[in-house]
């Protein structure tokens, strides 16, 4: 009798056979029992699932890829949810299916990605670098695009008009704009005080806009609180604030296309312009009212009964019951 230690199957290569008593029909049913194969899943050529999973049981080698996504990865996470969803979770997925998979930035960001940029606030020195990075930004992104600025502002003073940040400041964002390639589009909403109605009207020519109930103002500029300073300090804050003062009616009367004595004279005292009045100052271009038209005056009730073809007839006076009437 031959050892089976001398005639290996091949589906039994590690065995070794412990005695010299077993025989050949033991060997041979040990063989069928370890070659029995696995049942396999009925193989739908159509669904990949199916297929994938039936090749995973029995064994064999996973389908060769052309990308370097690691097997089934792609089957788990675009076929399995689909499969074990409801019909109601499979329409509700399709109807988000365009939302974001992550929280979406801040709002000042998305308003930057439209090229737009928003002053809402006094041109503090915070305030001004935050302006100045995002000119900078958007002419490096596109310099051939234009950049919307939204205006409502108080400019270098709070509403109550006490000073909160030097002339310089308006100045530095004025200075940025005239350097940009970009064209600049500017768009006045609530209030445009001091230099920020300087900015305003320095925008391109013909893409300067208002809205219909937005306001402009007028004003000098004002001298922050002393204190306890020597009388030739506050002379020469004095004398600066005088230079700021010409400055700004030079640079307003070049956009405005005003003369430099009648900027200076308007000035005097406080100046409110309302959109109308601004685009005739020359301030702004054109006031954007439902699709950018003309705002026009606003007509009577007697005026739309006018237009609408209807006549007033006037009743007589009608005396009250029990009078008796005249006489």
């Amino acid at each position: 009798m031959e050892c089976c230690s001398t005639r290996r199957s091949p589906l039994v290569s590690s065995f070794v056979c412990p005695s010299p008593k077993w025989t050949p029909r033991m060997i041979t049913r040990s063989r069928d029992r370890v070659s029995m194969a696995i049942p396999l899943p009925p193989r739908n050529p159509n669904d990949p699932f199916l297929s994938n999973l039936a090749f995973t049981a029995s064994g064999s080698q996973a389908k060769p890829r052309s990308d370097d996504t690691p097997p089934l990865l792609d089957l788990v996470a675009n076929i399995t949810p689909r499969l074990m969803a409801g019909h109601a979770q499979v329409e509700r997925a399709s109807y988000n299916e365009h939302r974001p998979r992550r929280p979406p930035p801040d709002l000042p960001s998305l308003l930057l990605n439209s090229r737009i940029i928003f002053i809402g606030m006094p041109l503090v020195p915070a305030v001004t670098e935050l302006v100045i990075a995002e000119f900078l930004y958007l002419q490096w992104l596109d310099p051939r695009q234009p950049t919307y600025v939204y205006i409502n502002s108080t400019g270098t003073s709070r509403e109550d008009g006490e000073t909160v940040a030097l002339e310089t400041e308006g100045f530095a964002i004025y200075d940025t704009m005239m350097q940009m390639k970009n064209e600049m589009h500017t768009v006045a909403f609530g209030a445009a005080v001091g230099q920020a109605c300087l900015l305003l009207a320095a925008g391109k020519k013909g893409k300067r806009y208002m809205l219909p109930h937005a306001q402009v103002l007028l004003q000098q500029p004002r001298l922050p609180a002393t204190g306890q300073m020597p009388a030739i300090d506050v002379h020469i804050r004095a004398k600066e604030l005088i230079h700021n003062r010409d400055t700004f009616v030079k640079l307003l009367a070049k956009h405005t296309g005003n003369p430099f004595e009648t900027v200076a004279k308007a000035m005097e005292r406080p100046f409110y312009m309302f959109p109308r009045q601004a685009v005739e100052f020359g301030v702004a271009d054109k006031i954007l009212w439902q699709g950018q038209e003309a705002i026009g005056d606003t007509p009577s009730p007697d005026e739309w009964d006018k237009r609408a073809g209807i006549k007033l007839v006037e009743r007589p006076v009608a005396y009250g019951a029990g009078s008796g009437g005249l006489g």
